[in-house]
């Protein structure tokens, strides 16, 4: 009898063993999931020279050290849909100068910042339609443990294409709010 029941364990063990693996790319943390957010803003700049406009909002609550938070600048219609580029953008003017407007953002856990600079020959202060009336999403999502930008099942995430990045972290564009 004594027999048996040690077969009986050193089997279940050998089981629990056997069917323990280490693909498991889902990393949990208790208290510090990330829900998606996502909200439209027309923001004022401010003028810091005629060749750099700010804008910077503090968020209403600290992000987890892993979110990330992404900016895509609206830059024209397709069928009535938004196009949304994501920043870093250079919006390249076409004059003589090959002047250059470039739409750049970063992010702490408090904040975001918008910079809108442009080359020495062309002010933005002369031209406020590159920094008037401009439509910013803004995304802030939960960074993967690896910060590799890929799926359990390994697909890359292609972060410059809006349309992927609203289908992978499954976000219902009818509830995205303006700011």
């Amino acid at each position: 009898m004594k027999k048996i029941l040690l077969f009986l364990f050193l089997g279940a063990v050998g089981f629990t063993a056997y069917s323990c693996d280490k693909d498991d790319d889902v990393v949990v943390q208790q208290g510090q999931d990330t829900i998606n957010q996502a909200f439209d803003i027309s923001p004022t700049f401010t003028k810091v020279s005629d060749n750099l406009y700010r804008w910077k909002d503090n968020f209403n609550s600290p992000l987890v050290q892993s979110d990330m938070v992404l900016i895509y600048m609206q830059i024209g219609t397709e069928g009535g849909a938004p196009i949304w580029k994501l920043l870093p953008y250079t919006y390249y003017v076409g004059n003589v100068n090959n002047d250059a407007v470039d739409y750049i953002y970063e992010f702490t856990k408090n904040s975001a910042t918008i910079n809108i600079n442009s080359t020495n020959t062309f002010s933005l202060t002369a031209n406020p339609s590159y920094y008037q009336n401009q439509n910013f999403r803004v995304l802030i999502l939960p960074a993967n443990g690896t910060g590799t930008g890929k799926s359990a099942k390994g697909n890359a995430v292609d972060y410059n294409d809006y349309k992927s990045v609203i289908k992978y972290y499954n976000i219902d564009e009818s509830k995205i709010k303006t700011k």
